[in-house]
């Protein structure tokens, strides 16, 4: 197996409004991707799509099954984390661990209770007892102990301060991710997910307009700041994006070279949440 998702013309319709038009792209193993749109974009729709919740048209595999047929051998090797309100507020911590023990063939007990003795989280402690904080360690201790080839995150911190944000994304990278392992995130949160990513897809209107490696994108799209002088010569090379600050003029580029733009002022490389405003010119008028 090549890749971990591979889809050619996914579509999706809500009555008359398209949520996914076509999209086609293709996911590796042992990547962090990033799936970044403005909402109602299609990124909901794509992943409910993985992970076989939703009928669509075009081509779709993952993990070389097909969502609509195989999902309940599909879901054996994949976990999805979303607003984790969703566990019942009368489960107590204990009996959410029984539960997935004796429900999920590939769920390690001993490193979910594990995980569980670094938090504040008691056995005995029911849902509605815990901050939102906990409920997203105690979700993500069940989900990190099952041993899945991919990971999708729906918007897995929403609404959580940035002190639990940073240990997520942490916890994520030292004690699941691997070289055999794939996860699919979004969120609006662009800027904390930013130094983990592989890989950057930009959804626009149920369609991918941007698929790259971070590589990629560091080599292709570049920031000049500019001063008053050199704007016009700037705006000759037709920029992506021009925002102005303290009298300058920043302008983001697109596979213009570095040394024409190093003779405009000082070069850097976009953030994503620049990118994405600038790819997504119009989408929000």
């Amino acid at each position: 197996m090549t890749s971990v998702v591979t889809a050619k013309g996914l579509s999706k319709r809500y009555r008359s409004q398209p949520a996914l038009d076509g999209a086609s792209f293709t996911i590796g193993p042992g990547r962090i991707v990033g799936l970044i749109g403005p909402n109602g974009a299609g990124k909901t729709t794509a992943l409910k799509a993985i992970l076989g919740l939703t009928t669509f048209d075009g081509h779709l595999e993952v993990l070389g099954l097909d969502p609509r047929k195989d999902r309940n051998t599909l879901m054996e090797q994949v976990c999805f984390i979303a607003d984790v309100a969703v566990l019942p507020r009368w489960l107590k911590v204990a009996d959410a661990v029984d539960f997935v023990a004796n429900t999920h063939p590939r769920f390690d007990r001993a490193k979910c209770e594990a995980f569980l003795a670094r938090t504040k989280l008691q056995p005995k402690q029911k849902v509605r007892q815990l901050s939102k904080g906990m409920i997203v360690q105690l979700h993500l201790a069940l989900v990190m102990s099952i041993d899945a080839k991919l990971l999708v995150l729906d918007e897995p911190t929403l609404g959580l301060d940035i002190l639990y944000r940073k240990q997520f994304y942490q916890s994520l990278l030292e004690d699941y991710f691997d070289e055999e392992k794939t996860i699919l995130v979004t969120t609006h949160q662009v800027e904390e997910i930013e130094h983990i990513l592989t890989d950057l897809m930009f959804i626009r209107d149920g369609r991918i307009v941007l698929d790259a490696d971070m590589d990629t994108i560091g080599e292709r799209f570049s920031e000049v700041l500019v001063g008053p002088e050199l704007a016009n010569a700037a705006r000759q090379l037709n920029p992506l994006d021009e925002r102005q600050v303290f009298g300058k003029s920043i302008f983001l580029f697109d596979n213009v070279s570095r040394s024409e733009l190093e003779r405009l002022g000082e070069v850097r490389r976009p953030s994503i949440g620049d990118l994405f405003v600038a790819t997504m010119k119009g989408t929000y008028a």
